[in-house]
């Protein structure tokens, strides 16, 4: 038999966690399918879908294919798909991310001819369409050029505001790119278009497998010029403040996992702004490759990371676990009531 403690009786916690019943009684975070975004790949140079190797479970999608994922999206009840394109042709300008026939935005247009209701992100950076893998427009000495980025950066939002998205997310971290793709929205009649900027994205070592992904890769260099260091917290406060007054309607943490105390300063800094957490590549690929050694326990690592950014202060999870993730809740549920709807 317990010995009762000295311990006054309002200090004991552990009543609350006696069962499960009680435990989801008073439990302060729910995670749910329609909280999460799942990105995808969408190809030109695939003529079938392709898994990528580091990310295990993840595939480069044809444009004429990429309806069958997002309609399993659709199915399992997450809340939007963000989409990545990996064109057949780069240049230096990156020509191909602004082309109205470009792979996103037939990618876009196919999936709202598709029927699908739920919300389409498109990314819009350069990365993936220049020849030399930098986010903007480089001078001769490799130099990315801000102002002349922001130019084409407003001309990629436009085109997938256009063919269809319903938000645009700008990940190239260029000063003002948030006020520069607003206002080309708003001047061309596209006002309800909403825009997630990559607001706290960080020159990051996570970022590896997505880079193998979406060939975007830089040839020289690194992005340590436009990126946050790693090292810096309260220099996020300043790069939120910034995009909330050019006009972001979401702001962004990325990576998400490593980076939980911005995720936090981003809420309390801005509570009353829709806020996104990217469980990143590197992030996935860690656990994928610890659970095919049997090294943890997939489900439960998976479902306690992405509950962990919205303890963290996340309203949405951008996530590569997302369809696994929705099923196993979905599961759960079921298991919760007994098997009945």
């Amino acid at each position: 038999m317990n010995t009762p403690s000295s311990l006054p009786a309002f200090a004991r916690l552990r009543r609350l966690r006696r069962t499960d019943a009680l435990r989801r009684l008073v439990r302060q975070n729910a995670l749910s399918a329609d909280r999460m975004i799942l990105p995808i790949f969408v190809s030109e140079v695939d003529a079938a879908r392709v898994e990528i190797p580091s990310m295990p479970g993840v595939y480069r999608w044809p444009v004429e294919e990429v309806g069958e994922v997002v309609a399993e999206a659709d199915k399992a009840g997450l809340g939007g798909v963000l989409l990545f394109g990996i064109p057949a042709l780069k240049d230096t300008r990156g020509s191909e991310a602004s082309a109205t026939g470009g792979v996103v935005q037939r990618a876009i247009r196919g999936i709202r001819d598709s029927g699908y209701e739920g919300v389409v992100v498109s990314d819009v950076c350069l990365c993936e369409y220049t020849d030399h893998g930098h986010c903007g427009i480089i001078d001769d000495e490799g130099t990315v050029l801000n102002d002349v980025t922001l130019k084409r950066l407003a001309e990629t939002a436009l085109s997938h505001a256009r063919a269809g998205a319903d938000i645009v997310a700008p990940s190239a971290m260029m000063d003002g790119q948030v006020a520069a793709i607003r206002r080309a929205l708003d001047e061309n009649d596209l006002g309800q278009t909403a825009v997630l900027s990559y607001s706290a994205k960080y020159a990051s070592g996570y970022y590896g497998p997505f880079r193998d992904a979406a060939d975007g890769a830089p040839q020289f260099g690194d992005r340590r010029s436009h990126q946050m260091d790693p090292a810096n917290a309260y220099e996020a406060e300043r790069e939120l403040d910034a995009d909330v007054r050019e006009g972001a309607d979401l702001l962004m943490v990325k990576p998400g996992l490593a980076y939980l105390d911005i995720v936090r300063r981003a809420r309390v800094a801005h509570p009353n702004v829709p806020l996104a957490a990217y469980n990143v590549s590197g992030e996935y690929s860690m656990v994928k490759a610890a659970a095919e050694r049997g090294w943890l326990d997939e489900r439960a690592v998976v479902l306690e990371t992405l509950l962990s950014f919205l303890r963290a202060g996340a309203d949405l999870v951008i996530t590569y676990h997302a369809l696994d993730a929705a099923r196993w809740l979905a599961e759960a549920a079921g298991s919760a009531s007994g098997g009945h709807p």
